[in-house]
């Protein structure tokens, strides 16, 4: 951490605590819906709730990255998703929560979670050295998933059942000790001004067609959107097949958060081995790969509805999954100029989670009129589908570092 720097060490512990309560959120706002309903279609609102604001506002709130300071931008994100929790907190306390309550609360944290997160990736290339990104993207992926899933996602179960009103109390007061752990961070974090300010419009313009025209970018981007889209749908009626009396797994709310746990280990360690596997077996097949692994995995708990499988593969889960995060955030870093960073990070996490609600919403439509089997199936093979998409376009990349420019031909839009 030391060869870090101290603003990265600020950065770091601010995500972690972050992270923590976005574990808490993730898994618990899920687990209350199932209490207040058993209808797919209800429960997967949850995930489109806590998802749509990336297809909202994602290009808008990467621009503001580009132009303001990123961690002021953190800062009061993380400010106002206290405030907001904590007022919901209240409402728990007085019994006065119901599902639509906890629809908008999901969606109002997922507003500013969209402008944390966008800033956060921008931040890092301005905090460490270009040489360094790998390793402390891999460290803030491990804090992500320790927070995410390893913590919070078990405490969450038992929150659930102990004390629901603490499933918000407890995010409001973490989001808001990361808001002020960024205050420690040394140095400016905002771009110079240029001569002549543009519309914003203009510059998500300019984004646009950057991502567009960049083949690598263009690729993962439109992969990880259907990927993303999937597993949405996958999930989001997951916790029907896994949780509850009438599930084929048959899991307590506790239990389904050790499932997160699980995930959690294995993603610890993917995210520490990612950079070793890349050199090993290059950036871009050791990606794809992974991807193939986790959408087969997917397969493994409808195929064997038992708790002794559903772990061990949870593990995996977080494994392949971890690895293929770290790389794919640390190419974009390197492969996107600084000065578009906020902007084109923006595009391509609209382009990769702008799908997510929809996906969500699906998987309940599905789950509610052909069964929870034809939803978690269906979504299995979209995401064998988007691999087998990226394999194709980008083979030609599959020995070395993904550090392809855009091309002339490419930013005019040919093949």
């Amino acid at each position: 951490m030391a060869r870090l720097g101290r603003s990265f060490a600020f950065l770091w512990s601010s995500t972690g605590l972050s992270n923590l309560a976005d574990g808490l959120l993730k898994v618990g706002a899920p687990l209350l819906a199932v209490t207040m309903t058993r209808s797919p279609t209800l429960v997967s609102l949850v995930g489109a709730a806590a998802t749509l604001p990336w297809l909202l506002l994602a290009l808008h709130a990467g621009a503001i990255a580009d132009r303001a300071d990123r961690r002021r931008i953190m800062v009061r994100a993380n400010l106002i998703r206290a405030a907001l929790l904590a007022a919901v907190t209240a409402l728990a306390a007085l019994g006065l929560l119901n599902l639509w309550l906890l629809l908008a609360a999901v969606l109002l944290a997922g507003v500013c979670e969209v402008f944390a997160d966008l800033s956060a990736q921008s931040i890092l290339p301005m905090a460490v050295s270009r040489d360094d990104l790998t390793r402390a993207n891999g460290r803030v992926s491990t804090a992500q998933m320790i927070g995410n899933d390893f913590v919070g996602a078990p405490v969450s179960g038992l929150l659930v059942v102990a004390l629901p009103a603490a499933l918000f109390g407890g995010p409001a007061v973490l989001y808001a000790a990361a808001g002020l752990l960024l205050l420690g961070m040394r140095g400016a974090y905002r771009l110079p001004a240029p001569a002549a300010r543009r519309p914003m419009r203009a510059d998500i313009g300019e984004a646009l067609r950057y991502l567009w025209g960049h083949r690598v970018l263009r690729s993962l981007a439109v992969t990880a959107g259907l990927l993303n889209l999937a597993n949405a749908g996958f999930f989001a009626v997951f916790v029907l097949w896994a949780v509850g009396d009438g599930s084929r797994i048959g899991l307590e709310p506790g239990e389904y958060g050790l499932m997160t746990t699980a995930f959690a280990v294995g993603a610890i360690f993917g995210s520490l081995l990612a950079a070793r596997a890349a050199a090993l077996f290059g950036e871009l097949g050791t990606l794809v790969g992974n991807w193939l692994i986790s959408s087969l995995l997917l397969l493994v708990p409808v195929v064997v509805p038992s708790p002794w499988a559903l772990y061990p593969t949870a593990v995996l889960w977080g494994l392949v999954g971890a690895a293929g995060n770290v790389l794919v955030i640390s190419a974009r870093q390197r492969l996107i100029p600084v000065e578009l960073l906020g902007r084109v990070n923006s595009a391509y996490r609209l382009i990769g989670m702008g799908g997510m609600p929809l996906g969500a919403a699906l998987g309940g439509v599905v789950a509610e009129f052909a069964g929870l089997t034809a939803a978690l199936v269906g979504a299995v093979g979209v995401c064998l589908a988007a691999v087998g998409l990226v394999w194709r376009v980008l083979s030609d990349q599959f020995s070395g570092p993904l550090t392809s420019e855009p091309t002339l031909s490419d930013i005019s839009g040919s093949h």
